[in-house]
């Protein structure tokens, strides 16, 4: 979404704007939450990404997410806490990720699918 708002080019910025088309958008709750935290967010932007769905937290989150994390870190691959807790809500609600972030890969074996 940030490369999308950003007016970058690439696969991933299609697929957003694929998505945005077809009204399919969502956001997990940390991805959202970093989005509107920034200082330089402009007020157009943050209007649009207050329309957007955001997921829900189902109970188990926070262990399921740490579990997740301690897993890849235990293979010795990095795992953000951010990007630990956006990919356990898209894992959740088996829905894919829209990212141009290559750490996100590790968490595939967990089930998180990457567009």
């Amino acid at each position: 979404m940030r490369r999308y708002l950003d007016g970058a080019t690439g696969t991933d910025v299609e697929s957003v704007t694929l998505a945005l088309r077809n009204r399919s958008i969502v956001l997990p709750p940390v991805a959202f939450a970093e989005l509107m935290s920034d200082p330089r967010l402009p007020f157009t932007h943050a209007v649009t990404l207050t329309g957007f769905r955001v997921l829900s937290i189902s109970a188990g989150y926070w262990l399921r997410a740490a579990e997740l994390r301690a897993s890849i870190l235990r293979e010795d691959f990095k795992a953000s806490l951010p990007d630990t807790l956006i990919a356990q809500s898209c894992i959740d609600h088996d829905i894919p990720l829209i990212t141009y972030d290559r750490d996100f890969r590790h968490f595939q074996r967990a089930g998180l699918q990457l567009v």
